[in-house]
């Protein structure tokens, strides 16, 4: 009470030891609550700056409910008044922040937000730093109030980057100017998609600026100054990564990253490797993160830290591909020998994960897994030898090499359990596929299984034990054999009731069975239906649950397992139109199911009528949605759409005629979608040309979740439009309808042509028809760099030839398009003038409409 009784007092002494005892003390169901409210409303209203000062502070450090209830209306008044002094907007801005954070139903949106954003051009740095920590929170729950802080936050920025340290000299830190107040504008920056194009030009000045500060020589030597130096730097990557638009940007600071991978402070190695491990991802940089494969494998070695040794193996898992796998799996287990106990478990699901993924002989794959078992068979899960025999048991070409490896592989003294679970299974299956040669004849392969028996657990003695009935209706001549050790003590009278049931089962089956019926019953197990691999759901597990950031991790998986691999194959999709045979090249499925919902409508030219009921009208193209378009002719993978509400990420590959299309929709909200259907909709002319299946998603999609929908894809014929996709769904009551381009265009179905210099100007001359050519002059609306033309040219599609075209400036590609009914060759020359900044494109196909498509889109990417 004598504290509640100092508040009243006039004298600032007495005033504090009051507020300091409740801030303290003074529990928030405490009798007294209502008193020391009024106490603190009487100094809100008191318009003394210090006492105004200080019962802010005891409600931010109080923070309860009832402080919310109490005062939450009433702080935005006091923050966005015009004759409140700096200092107390400060201490207003930051106790919204709390009470924001720990009752946000309590804290009311209404005018003040548009005036708050303001503060982030006040002449104060104090209130703009305050302002920014509150408006960034509120951002990430109610973005469309404050997205008008975009355009202020970028103006604020570039005036702190471009002053010098002696124009902030109060908020200068080590001659870095107000370094915290920019690293939080960026993470502002981070909760919106990239600006308006007049604002993303400034906002590209201020990135440029902090990489190029990044590179100058430092201006002291002291640990403070390089601090806040890299925090600003570490952040404006950040900003960089999230926005994934501008190829020159996410290079640079691929390099840049890569400078501090050797730094001697282990904090910045730590930082580089997580922020490269995101870079990887982007379709633009992820080349020039390979470049520094050998840096990384080196700290995977020397690397003291084991935190950092995890990251670099993040890395190595992020920039894998199929030209590194062989090299980046082989580095992944020899470490796995020396590696922590902490981090093996997850580095044998990433060795099986791109074992799987990017195998191209299996052999290799087989080899892969078995060293795997042998290096860390304790931390081998079941999911991985599961997968292994699923893939050894869908594909004929690898099962006789598997048995021999295996077989080999259990003639060690000692084996790992997991090996004896795969060897059973696999000489089980495909033992015959060894048994002509002596060495391995059935006999021997027996013996050598059951040397390992008394050895193993209860469940691998009942798999050994359905093995050796296998061997039975394989090699009769050990029938009798197996049948001994079946009738054995050991086995019919088993304290376990497991093995002596299928001892018994198994021996009277032996005996009793025909040969034929013993053939059917124990016939060879067929093919595992494709889903999505358990080894990739367990990593997944283990990193947390699914949230709308695994948008991110689909990029950095950056390519759909065209071999049986992990990614999910549609169990029933809506048949759009009935699929070649070939289209089981890809898993889209063994047969064409029925169309679950009505026919679509004629008129309105729908593709895929997900969900059973009638939609509303499609509304028109989202601004931007040609930009994004454009940006994904020379990418598959990214963020295909992004607003305050919903985030659409994509993720595709493309083979010959065929394609598979995951869509991923997110929910940026805490509230959730209701009714939500996408829709892919085509004119007539392309329903004819383009032939597509998906299957319908899930209508409710919980806030902060993300649901996936899988579209196969068939090439008929050539076309030139692109299927668009319309969203439908309510938000908090509210009709939302979004219409988006589907980056599905004709230079998907590339396949690169390797060429000679003869062999590509002989086809030249013969494609010299007016008809066969199409030539297009224009300016360039990019920089003209020659690596970022060359990584366009190939993820156009085409092989890009080199030393082919006399003038090694010029750049020359090949490749095919592959349609069902036909394939059309396709050339390319395009010619720079860096003098005009101009480009001159020519394309030759055998089809005029095939050029004149190509060139239109190849045209748009420089």
């Amino acid at each position: 009470m004598e504290a509640v009784n100092l508040l009243s007092s006039n004298r600032y002494t007495e005033k504090q030891i009051g507020y300091l005892f409740i801030s303290v003390l003074v529990n928030s169901n405490s009798e007294l609550i209502r008193l020391i409210n009024n106490a603190i409303r009487n100094d809100l209203a008191s318009r003394n700056p210090t006492f105004m000062g200080l019962a802010l502070h005891c409600i931010a450090n109080v923070g309860s409910r009832e402080m919310a209830e109490a005062f939450a209306g009433e702080i935005p008044k006091i923050l966005v008044a015009g004759d409140t002094m700096d200092s107390v907007k400060q201490s207003a801005a930051l106790c919204l922040l709390r009470l924001y954070r720990t009752s946000p139903d309590l804290v009311p949106m209404g005018d003040w937000t548009s005036r708050v954003v303001h503060l982030l051009n006040d002449q104060h740095l104090g209130v703009v730093t305050a302002a920014t920590s509150l408006i960034t929170t509120l951002a990430q729950k109610n973005p469309e109030e404050f997205k008008t802080s975009v355009s202020l936050a970028v103006s604020r920025l570039s005036r702190i980057v471009t002053s010098a340290s002696t124009d902030l000299q109060d908020y200068t830190y080590y001659f870095v100017p107000a370094p915290w107040l920019s690293v939080k504008l960026l993470r502002l920056l981070q909760c919106y998609p990239p600006p308006d194009p007049a604002v993303r030009g400034r906002l590209t000045e201020c990135l440029e600026t902090i990489l190029n500060k990044a590179q100058e020589p430092p201006k002291s030597k002291k640990v403070q100054h390089s601090n806040a130096k890299n925090a600003v730097l570490f952040e404006a990557i950040s900003l960089i990564i999230h926005h994934d638009s501008e190829p020159n940007l996410l290079v640079r600071a691929c390099n840049q990253l890569g400078q501090f991978l050797q730094h001697r402070e282990t904090n910045l190695r730590y930082l580089a490797l997580e922020s490269m491990c995101t870079l990887a991802s982007s379709e633009f940089s992820h080349e020039a993160v390979k470049t520094h494969i050998e840096t990384v494998i080196n700290a995977l070695k020397t690397e003291r830290d084991v935190s950092v040794r995890q990251r670099a193996v993040d890395l190595l898992y992020a920039m894998c591909d199929r030209s590194s796998a062989q090299q980046i799996v082989a580095e992944m287990l020899s470490y796995l020998e020396t590696a922590d106990y902490s981090i093996r478990e997850e580095i044998v699901l990433k060795v099986a994960i791109l074992a799987e993924k990017y195998a191209v002989d299996y052999t290799w794959y087989v080899d892969t897994i078995l060293n795997l078992i042998r290096i860390a068979g304790d931390y081998v899960s079941e999911e991985v030898w599961y997968r292994v025999i699923q893939i050894v048991i869908n594909r004929d070409d690898v099962q006789g090499y598997a048995a021999k490896t295996v077989f080999e592989a259990l003639q060690a003294p000692a084996c790992h359990e997991n090996l004896v679970k795969v060897g059973g299974y696999i000489l089980g299956e495909f033992g015959n596929l060894i048994a002509g040669d002596p060495r391995s004849s059935p006999l021997i392969q027996f013996n050598l299984l059951h040397s390992k028996f008394h050895l193993c657990s209860v469940p691998t003695r009942a798999l050994l034990l359905s093995a050796y009935i296998k061997f039975v209706n394989l090699f009769p001549e050990v029938k009798t054999t197996i049948q001994d050790v079946l009738r054995s003590d050991s086995q019919l009278r088993n304290a376990d009731v497991e093995l002596q049931q299928r001892a018994v089962e198994y021996l009277r089956l032996s005996t009793v069975a025909s040969t034929d019926i013993l053939a059917t019953v124990l016939e060879e197990m067929p093919p595992f239906p494709e889903r999505e691999s358990s080894i990739l759901a367990k990593l997944k597990k283990k990193k947390g649950p699914s949230t709308v950031t695994d948008l991110e991790e689909t990029k950095r998986e950056r390519s759909v397992d065209v071999n049986g691999g992990p990614e999910p194959t549609p169990a029933s999709a809506s048949a759009v139109s009935t699929p070649s045979p070939s289209a089981d090249l890809l898993g889209l499925g063994s047969a064409p199911p029925a169309p679950t919902g009505p026919p679509p409508s004629s008129g309105g030219g729908l593709l895929v009528d997900v969900f059973s009921d009638s939609a509303s009208a499609v509304a028109p193209l989202a601004p931007g949605s040609e930009d994004n378009f454009a940006r994904f002719v020379c990418k598959n993978n990214g963020v295909l759409f992004e607003n305050q509400l919903l985030q659409i990420g994509l993720k595709s590959e493309f083979r010959q005629n065929l394609g598979r299309m995951f869509i991923f929709y997110g929910n940026k909200t805490s509230t959730q979608f209701l009714s939500f259907t996408p829709t892919l909709i085509c004119s007539d002319d392309l329903q004819s040309d383009l032939n597509l299946q998906t299957k319908p998603v899930d209508p409710t999609v919980d806030g902060g979740a993300q649901v996936q929908q899988v579209v196969n894809i068939e090439c008929v014929s050539d076309f030139t439009e692109a299927p668009v996709l319309n969203i439908q769904f309510r938000y908090g009551g509210t009709f939302q309808n979004v219409s988006v381009k589907l980056p599905i265009t004709l230079n998907k179905f590339f396949q690169p042509t390797e060429m000679a210099s003869q062999d590509f100007f002989q086809r030249w001359k013969q494609l010299s028809n007016p008809q066969q050519e199409v030539q297009n002059i224009f300016k360039a609306k990019h920089p003209m760099d020659t690596e970022i033309t060359k990584a366009k040219i190939i993820g156009f599609g085409s092989a890009l030839l080199e030393e082919v075209d006399p003038n090694p400036a010029n750049f020359v590609g090949a490749g095919i398009i592959h349609t069902k009914t036909t394939q059309i060759g396709c050339l390319l020359r395009l010619e720079p003038n860096l003098q005009a900044q101009m480009y001159r494109l020519t394309l030759r196909t055998s089809k005029e409409a095939v050029s004149q498509r190509l060139c239109e889109l190849l045209s748009e990417q420089f």
